[in-house]
């Protein structure tokens, strides 16, 4: 009879990390994430085993790592490990029997016991002889053979720290067993890490004509303002919707139904008798003009990320030559967005499941159009609204041509959905945290987005964005918006603005999440030159915390967030940090975040801190300086806080690590 081959190897390795849920799509990471990879291993009996990560770059390069146990009793191993370049790298993990950690607990037991001590010296004998000729283990080979030694001295001798370095570098393997090779796609670094940045090109330079009405700005006048954005450390520069608007329902100002003929309309009603979604609104300037503002974007460092929103005003050329790609409703009108209360009256969603095959060339030939023109970014609107496999199809498809492009999901939806639109593909998304306020809900948020969803679901914190102006901004004051502003910084790698947070602009429409006068269907004329001379504006505090983001490596990491303890409901308290093996200066990088959530009264506690997570000892006193303040204070387990939110709502502490740390 043929027997049945084994699931398993020798040595039983499952559950291997990273990898996406159910292994259906590959794991991602980006260049420069350090990432824990771990795995179950174990074996019948009490002989010990040792395991190894085998690491390959994409160039094929084989690294390895030597994992540690994760806790007693777990059978779970870890190693970290820096991915440096871009591509497809694979990995597998090696198990095997550990035969010298074998005879070494075996020896510490028997040899003090006098039990078979003489078995357990010939034992090691023949695992030396195993071992080679380094110079390492002549000492040991010369105790062996010396009669006048004790037991106790000759055991000594055998577990000197020089051999068991050498043996834990090259280690004596027995019944040696490998896993499955897996996969893990990495990306370029911006496709986890950057500081964004929002506006509306029209409002940059938009100015009233002698009769009342608005003269468009351009690309050449918001240009203009991109040193400004760069000067606060900003490196994305997100752009709604550049295209032709509809007039067909054009919406008025604050989503209203009479649009008079001066209102622009909402950018995302794609689509007028000037061209569709490969075109530029004529307001805006030429496709020469926007090269001009790539390039000059490019100078100061900023790169630019565009809206692609897929959906139609009821002008879009697509509506007279492809009426099969919208739903058409019994009465023989197309049905208009709705997304209940919300209705859209000047917007038609694509209908998916009409003429797939034709949807799927058009979309693909725009956004290839686009990235010829220069454009590597693009924020998906509302991607939740159309089908997975659509998403899947097209990202890899852009992925295989051009693996640089990065695509952000604003996607706040359910979670199943918002998750496997990022594992299909999505570099980034847009998040929750938008409306994590309680301490309660950060802490869990934070621990998700850092652990459990890191192998395929990044974060991008934007704080506010035209269509959400959240309670806690609206009457949080001032310290509210620092508060968010520094939880988005710090927490994730990537976090975003959209423009007038910076001068508080906190009054909604009655009932709403939105902006009032919202800039979605207006232009709205900024004074910035005004706002920082009469020093009202946010500007030199985001600029501070791009400054911190650029200078702390820890911050550009994702899975190092460790949420601290603190004894009052309203103080947050969390860690990141980085040993000095990844972050590129030889020192670690240890960062302390505590923050008073409560933006209407002071707040004291206790913060209590596992400085074990700062890699320091459990009842060590470190060194810390505020990088908000520049004040200095000594720290250790237990620490007491006093945050005012109108003066200083938040702690970025720096740890002073010491030499040698």
């Amino acid at each position: 009879m043929t027997l049945p081959t084994p699931a398993v190897g020798r040595i039983p390795i499952r559950h291997l990390s990273p990898q996406q849920p159910e292994n259906r799509w590959v794991a991602k990471s980006f260049v420069g994430e350090v990432v824990p990879f771990e795995a179950t291993v174990f074996r019948e009996g009490h002989d010990l085993i040792g395991v190894q990560l085998v690491l390959a770059d994409p160039s094929g390069v084989e690294r390895v790592h030597r994992m540690r146990p994760m806790g007693p009793g777990t059978d779970r191993w870890t190693t970290d490990a820096q991915l440096t370049s871009a591509g497809t790298w694979t990995w597998r993990i090696r198990a095997f029997t550990d035969d010298w950690l074998t005879w070494q607990h075996n020896a510490e037991l028997k040899i003090p016991a006098r039990v078979d001590v003489e078995l357990m010296f010939t034992i090691a004998a023949q695992l030396l002889a195993r071992a080679g000729s380094r110079t390492v283990f002549a000492g040991a080979r010369k105790t062996l053979g010396n009669s006048t030694l004790s037991p106790e001295q000759m055991l000594a001798a055998l577990t000197d720290p020089a051999i068991a370095a050498a043996m834990d570098s090259s280690p004596l393997a027995s019944l040696e067993t490998f896993s499955e090779t897996m996969s893990l796609r990495v990306e370029r670094s911006r496709a986890a890490v950057g500081s964004w940045y929002e506006f509306f090109p029209r409002s940059e330079g938009a100015k009233r004509a002698k009769d009342g009405s608005w003269i468009s700005g351009t690309f050449r006048t918001a240009a203009q303002r991109l040193p400004g954005v760069a000067a606060m450390g900003f490196d994305v520069l997100y752009l709604p919707p550049i295209h032709p608007i509809g007039v067909t329902h054009r919406k008025g100002p604050n989503n209203t139904l009479d649009a008079g003929p001066d209102d622009p309309g909402s950018p995302w009603a794609i689509g007028a008798a000037t061209g569709g979604h490969d075109a530029i609104h004529p307001d805006l300037g030429t496709v020469k003009d926007f090269t001009f503002f790539l390039r000059a974007a490019k100078k100061v460092g900023l790169e630019i990320g565009i809206d692609l929103a897929l959906q139609c005003s009821p002008d879009h050329p697509w509506v007279a030559e492809h009426p099969e790609w919208f739903t058409t409703l019994t009465d023989g009108t197309i049905a208009f967005a709705e997304n209940p209360p919300k209705k859209y009256q000047d917007i038609y969603p694509v209908n998916f499941d009409n003429d797939p095959e034709g949807i799927r060339t058009e979309v693909l030939r725009i956004v290839e159009y686009w990235i010829s023109v220069g454009v590597h970014i693009f924020r998906v609107d509302n991607p939740h609204t159309k089908p997975l496999a659509f998403w899947e199809w097209l990202l890899g498809v852009i992925y295989e041509r051009h693996p640089d492009v990065v695509f952000l999901a604003e996607a706040f939806t359910r979670p199943a959905m918002m998750q496997s639109l990022a594992g299909a593909g999505f570099q980034q998304s847009y998040t929750y945290f938008t409306w994590r306020n309680t301490k309660l809900e950060l802490e869990t948020y934070f621990t998700e987005v850092s652990s459990t969803s890191a192998d395929y679901f990044r974060p991008n914190f934007f704080v506010n964005t035209p269509d959400i102006l959240t309670e806690y901004l609206q009457f949080g004051g001032q310290g509210a918006y620092k508060v968010r502003a520094a939880l988005a910084a710090t927490a994730s790698p990537s976090w975003g603005v959209y423009a007038g947070f910076e001068l508080f602009e906190h009054v909604a429409r009655p009932g709403s999440e939105e902006n009032v006068d919202n800039e979605k269907y207006e232009y709205k004329k900024r004074d910035w030159a005004a706002a920082d001379a009469a020093g009202t504006t946010l500007a030199p505090y985001l600029t501070r915390l791009n400054l911190i983001r650029a200078a702390h490596p820890s911050l550009r990491q994702l899975r190092n967030l460790d949420v601290q303890w603190t004894d009052d409901e309203s103080i947050l308290a969390f860690s990141k940090f980085l040993p000095a093996e990844f972050t590129g200066t030889g020192s670690p990088d240890g960062l302390i975040i505590v923050a008073n959530l409560d933006s209407h009264a002071v707040r004291e506690t206790q913060v209590h801190l596992d400085l074990t997570r700062l890699g320091v000892e459990a009842d060590a006193r470190i060194g810390v300086t505020d990088l908000i303040t520049g004040d200095s204070f000594t720290w250790g387990r237990d620490n007491y806080v006093r945050l005012d939110p109108f003066t200083q709502p938040v702690h970025i502490l720096r740890v002073e690590y010491t030499k040698g740390t």
